[in-house]
């Protein structure tokens, strides 16, 4: 990437304790704090306004879990399973995603802040009228992933594959992808003046302005 930006990282006591999410009392406001998640399945569980803080999840399946509303800060998820799973309009800071499948996983109309996605599977994952701010894909498919509407300052794309990404109506100035793989992806041109792009991505953005690239 050709411009660099700090991402906070989560702030976690080194030592802590288990946890048990089936523990958390959803009749009233949902909280889980300062514990630890291993090797277990939280499988098709709703949960609104969820609050989580200074946790870690490791090889947990969240598979067609809903948890609409959540607010997370100081959380680490390792290797775990979010495939379809809701996290609309919620509010993550200080947030990272290692190795973690999030195929149809859902954050639209979601706040991400410090968060950074690190060698995962997120294709076709929605961010559809988010809001990231100093977010960091890296390593990570997000083939045919939905970015558009989506408001994206300081966000960085590396080593990425995002063909077939939809970034309608999303502005991509200031945006690095010279280091991503696509063969198409979904873009207003009135919002790709600013991009970064390689060479050889040019000529395909020349071709979609349709111009005719001379060999």
């Amino acid at each position: 990437m050709s411009k660099t930006f700090k991402i906070e990282v989560p702030k976690i006591p080194s030592d802590l304790p288990s946890a048990d999410l089936s523990a958390v009392n959803t009749d009233e406001d949902p909280i889980l704090s300062n514990g630890k998640i291993e090797q277990t399945r939280m499988e098709h569980i709703h949960i609104d306004s969820l609050l989580l803080t200074k946790m870690r999840f490791k090889h947990v399946s969240f598979i067609g879990s809903s948890f609409p509303h959540i607010d997370m800060t100081d959380v680490v998820f390792e290797n775990c399973d979010f495939s379809n799973v809701t996290f609309s309009e919620g509010i993550i800071h200080r947030v990272t995603f290692d190795g973690c499948k999030l195929i149809g996983a859902d954050f639209s109309e979601a706040t991400l802040g410090n968060v950074r996605f690190v060698g995962c599977l997120s294709n076709m994952s929605d961010f559809a009228d988010a809001r990231l701010k100093q977010v960091l894909f890296s390593d990570t498919s997000l083939q045919n992933a939905n970015f558009s509407g989506v408001k994206l300052v300081k966000v960085g794309y590396d080593q990425c594959d995002i063909h077939d990404v939809d970034f309608t109506s999303t502005s991509l100035k200031g945006i690095d992808v010279s280091t991503c793989t696509f063969s198409r992806i979904n873009v207003s041109l009135e919002h790709l003046p600013g991009c970064r792009v390689s060479p050889e991505q040019a000529i395909g953005f020349a071709k979609l302005l349709g111009l005719e690239v001379s060999d």
